[in-house]
């Protein structure tokens, strides 16, 4: 939630008040949060909105002022004036015509421009039907403080110290049977630790060894003395382009419990056009970010990023061809190991159910604490 503190930071921003190394700072931060920039937009079309009225109120006075001053001279005096002499108003008017168009013009336009600014903030479906949307799941800190709450009346423990909450999570699922995860860069955006739990209560602490911002990939490894290895991965990277009204499917966590999703793949790019992802018909929800897209042989073809707003259905996924060259262009160095793709597919020949069994060990929650 933007706090008062964050509105006056963003006050001073638009006003021009912050000094610079504060105002990098802040732009700075609007890359990387965009609910943040969002706030941001929708302020300085509210300010422009004001701006705009006023500038039309003051054009209204303006143009009483002449009118009344119009009046005023066209008042009739106690000497009439011989008839070959054109009234003062008509006297006004041919000297000020000009005057008086432009500034019906601009009012005009500052009206039109007003109640578009309005009509903008008050339908923002419709502002944002193009807009791409990420899936990263705020947590719901107030939901949480009351379950402990209650837990704490129901099984007093004055001395047991809550643990921290996470602030935000997504998905992310392994790459490799050693420890390797991949998950979306926005997931992980600003985060000061990370953990990943999986849906048998497997939990352990990554680490982040590469960011891709561009593409929005991140990939984590596993920083745990208890970890012993994922074993064989159940699933291929497919490498070739997928056909369109392939169906695919998908699990991720966009609530505590991990929740299958299932559609078909409705573009070969992604949004506005972009080659290395996917269209698909899959409703997705915050949190999905950075779940598995599978086939239905269950080849992994893509990694889920985002949605497009007031689209139903208009999802994204990164390709899994792109991932695997992200991977193999990775130098080995202490912080990252060669990667080997899974060869051997053993999703393949067993219905949903079966699949969905197999699967759900490797996929995990990714909890962002900052």
């Amino acid at each position: 939630m933007i706090d008062n503190r964050i509105y006056e930071q963003i006050e001073r921003y638009l006003g021009g008040g912050m000094p610079a190394e504060e105002k990098a700072a802040f732009e700075a931060l609007l890359q990387t949060d965009p609910r943040l920039a969002t706030k941001v937009r929708e302020h300085k079309q509210l300010l422009q909105a004001i701006q705009q009225y006023g500038q039309r109120q003051s054009l209204k006075q303006k143009l009483n002022n002449i009118h009344r001053s119009m009046e005023a001279e066209a008042a009739p005096v106690a000497v009439t004036p011989a008839p070959a002499t054109p009234a003062m108003w008509q006297v006004f008017w041919k000297k000020h015509m000009q005057t008086v168009a432009v500034a019906a013009s601009v009012s005009l336009l500052s009206v039109f421009g007003t109640l578009w600014s309005v009509q903008q903030l008050k339908e923002p479906v419709q502002q944002q039907s193009a807009r791409y949307v990420e899936l990263r799941r705020e947590v719901e800190k107030i939901k949480q403080e009351q379950r402990a709450l209650i837990n704490g009346i129901l099984n007093p423990e004055p001395e047991k110290v809550a643990p921290r909450p996470a602030r935000f999570s997504g998905t992310g699922f392994a790459i490799s049977s050693d420890g390797y995860l991949v998950t979306n860069s926005h997931v992980i955006a600003g985060a000061d630790s990370v953990m990943v739990e999986n849906k048998a209560g497997l939990k352990y602490k990554v680490t982040e060894v590469y960011r891709d911002k561009v593409h929005d990939l991140a990939i984590l490894r596993i920083e745990d003395p208890s970890f012993e290895g994922f074993g064989k991965l159940p699933y291929t990277f497919k490498t070739d382009e997928s056909d369109l009204g392939e169906k695919v499917f998908t699990l991720g966590y966009p609530r505590e419990d991990i929740v299958f999703g299932e559609g078909s793949l409705s573009s070969a790019s992604g949004f506005e056009g972009d080659t290395t992802a996917y269209q698909i018909s899959i409703p997705l929800n915050p949190g999905n970010s950075g779940g598995p897209l599978l086939d239905d042989k269950g080849n992994l073809i893509g990694i889920i990023s985002g949605k497009q707003a007031g689209q139903e259905g208009a999802a994204f996924a990164v390709k899994s061809a792109y991932l695997l060259k992200v991977i193999s262009e990775l130098p080995a160095t202490d912080n990252f190991k060669l990667l080997t793709s899974p060869k051997y597919n053993s999703l393949s020949g067993h219905n949903r159910p079966q699949q969905l069994k197999k699967l759900k060990d490797y996929v995990f929650v990714v909890k962002v604490y900052n």
